[in-house]
């Protein structure tokens, strides 16, 4: 049983898929917590709302005023760009939001004796596909292929760095693509395909790639705020069940009560219309295996998923019926 978790917690990124729920779920218990957000939106109702502004110009010391553990969810997430051949991503705006903001976290963190620092991390700090078939594990060293991931790989050093001779101890997760209710993104863009019943040239898929259900998420992350033995430690989290991007289609149809009209098309053809319409990076997601093992994890933290695949799909597409109806 995951220890009950003490003291107030910061969440960063209180504002993004992953925060929200946290926060929610933290209310749900009972915990205090303090949601470190940008500026308020129309959405925000977090009674726990602190406006901090610019993350990397924020004043960490007053938010973390009576603070026992931070969650750091806040980061620029990887984003799609249509790139020439010649050209290359700049790496600043990654370096300011991932790297300097996790600094400045961190130097705050240690002068206000917090306890520990969990760091919502990427599976893609482990590389762009995942090599010979077999899934990436706790331990297997990195390589990160662009700016984003290489951004991650300095924020998790930056985390190391600030727990050597500080009071606070680190938990590093690593992190697939997260769906649920509230996805938004390229896993949203499918469910609305789906649910269209547009043909898609997803039929014959036979990759492998690890998902995260946002409930699932939230679980692991409770447990990185308490279990001892997690403390050091960089570990990679998914739900159990990895699927192929055929299969994925297929079972979203089901949760939607719609069949996934799916054709096949080689994928010779499909890389090639991805390159000549500068959507290399994304096709790639479609096709290649990314699968992570979370074994480690669940033995440490003594965790097991609350929801399974299927679960966290239903309850995805019920929230996108809602939202639909709305």
């Amino acid at each position: 049983m995951t220890p009950q978790i003490r003291g107030k917690v910061l969440v960063t990124g209180a504002q993004g898929f992953i925060g929200r729920a946290l926060c929610r779920h933290l209310s749900a218990i009972g915990v205090a917590h303090v949601a470190a957000v940008r500026a308020l939106g129309p959405d925000d109702q977090d009674a726990n709302a602190v406006v901090v502004g610019d993350l990397a110009a924020a004043d960490w010391d007053e938010a973390l005023d009576g603070v026992d553990a931070i969650v750091h969810l806040a980061g620029r997430a990887h984003v799609e760009k249509a790139l020439k051949a010649h050209e290359a991503a700049d790496p600043t705006p990654y370096v300011v939001a991932n790297v300097h903001v996790t600094r400045r976290l961190c130097d705050a963190a240690a002068r206000a004796k917090v306890r520990r620092i969990v760091l919502a991390s990427s599976v893609k700090v482990y590389g762009e596909s995942t090599p010979q078939g077999r899934p990436f594990r706790a331990g297997d060293p990195a390589a990160p292929g662009d700016a984003y991931a290489h951004s991650k790989a300095e924020a998790e050093r930056v985390l190391w760095q600030a727990c050597t001779g500080s009071a606070f101890d680190g938990v590093v997760l690593r992190l697939p693509l997260t769906y649920g209710a509230g996805v938004k993104g390229n896993f949203l863009t499918l469910i609305d395909a789906i649910a269209a019943g547009r043909t898609l040239p997803l039929a014959g898929i036979a990759n492998r790639r690890s998902l995260l259900n946002v409930d699932n998420a939230v679980s692991a992350i409770a447990a990185a705020l308490t279990v001892p033995a997690l403390a050091g430690q960089t570990l990679p989290i998914a739900d159990r069940e990895s699927v192929s991007t055929s299969e994925l289609a297929e079972r979203l149809g089901s949760a939607l009560g719609v069949p996934a009209r799916l054709f096949h098309l080689p994928a010779s053809l499909l890389r090639s219309g991805a390159a000549l319409a500068g959507k290399r990076a994304m096709v790639a997601r479609l096709l290649d295996s990314l699968e992570v093992d979370s074994q480690r994890f669940c033995d440490l933290a003594g965790w097991s998923q609350p929801s399974t695949l299927d679960e966290g799909l239903a309850a995805t597409a019920a929230w996108w019926r809602l939202r639909h109806a709305l």
